[in-house]
């Protein structure tokens, strides 16, 4: 069982590119041990900015490092990076096309217990809102390894989220398929297409497996690339399919369930149901019980493609 956060992975693609490239800088608001960036600070402390508990400035200074030609990554807690400094990732990054990576971690429910002041369930909505801003919601570390070392070939900004704990590995080290800004097709049917984004892949491609397991066949796309999203592989994925299921940890409103349904709408009109978390402040808990309490595990969503067809 993989023990190894998402978060870990884009210290160690930093750590190891930081060796040879002096321009990449990191920047925290006291979240190093967080966003596991601890080490990465102690190495390169040149290279390191703690703002502390100041979101905003810490977009803001890591906005003005890339127009001095730096190489700027910004780890704060996706709750706050994605509202306190919504202003500073709007005007200060995205208007001002600056090379800013915003890297929200411990995304959607990963906090638990803290409950919604702590959950960060708007992001995806919020973040593809504004105009220039890429967001990306890798589903494991090998994928958010690819991503990462991908994002640091290009000076565009761009939004992350990561969850706080390890999960499942989707992927092998040495085979990762991985195109930026084009979703991965995990499997293939055509009695529903499933389109997942983030800590809800796996979850959805081992529901595929039990729908098999009932003679029902499914196609699962990991949208991990949500702006640009990959309106092609969505076309593709819900012609072949009786109807589509869309699974994200995320509000009902605006998020990969709104996307792909506008998508299908002009292009491909399809029966379509989004799983998502309620528009209600969310049940504490871990986020396996979570999950399960609102059917975003396995069983819930293999229930919900079987309930749709």
């Amino acid at each position: 069982m993989n023990k190894i956060p998402n978060r870990q992975a884009i210290c160690d693609v930093l750590m190891e590119k930081a060796k040879d490239d002096r321009d990449i800088v990191v920047l925290c608001s006291d979240s190093r041990g967080s966003a596991s960036l601890a080490p990465f600070a102690a190495e390169y402390p040149a290279q390191f900015v703690e703002v502390g508990i100041a979101e905003q400035d810490l977009v803001g200074i890591a906005a003005g490092l890339a127009a001095c030609g730096k190489k700027a990554f910004v780890a704060s807690p996706a709750c706050f990076l994605s509202t306190r400094s919504y202003e500073q990732a709007k005007v200060d990054c995205a208007y001002s096309d600056t090379n800013v990576k915003l890297i929200g971690i411990s995304g959607g429910i990963s906090y638990g217990a803290l409950g919604m002041s702590h959950h960060s369930a708007q992001d995806i909505a919020a973040m593809s809102a504004i105009p220039n801003m890429r967001v990306y919601l890798p589903s494991d570390r090998h994928q958010t390894k690819k991503l990462v070392e991908a994002l640091l070939q290009d000076e565009k900004c761009a939004y992350i989220r990561v969850g706080r704990n390890p999960v499942a590995d989707i992927y092998e080290e040495e085979n990762c398929p991985f195109e930026l800004n084009k979703a991965t097709v995990l499997c293939e049917g055509t009695d529903v297409a499933i389109i997942a984004c983030g800590e809800m892949v796996k979850p959805a491609l081992d529901a595929a497996e039990l729908l098999k397991e009932k003679g029902i066949t499914a196609t699962v796309l990991d949208m991990y690339c949500i702006k640009p999203i990959d309106q092609d592989a969505i076309i593709r994925a819900a012609e072949n399919a009786r109807a589509v299921l869309t699974v994200e940890e995320h509000a009902p409103f605006g998020g990969l369930g709104s996307m792909v349904s506008q998508i299908l709408a002009e292009h491909c009109p399809k029966k379509v149901k989004n799983l998502t978390l309620p528009d209600a402040p969310v049940v504490t808990g871990t986020s396996a019980q979570v999950f399960a309490h609102y059917h975003l595990d396995a069983e819930g969503i293999a229930a919900a493609a079987e309930a749709i067809l």
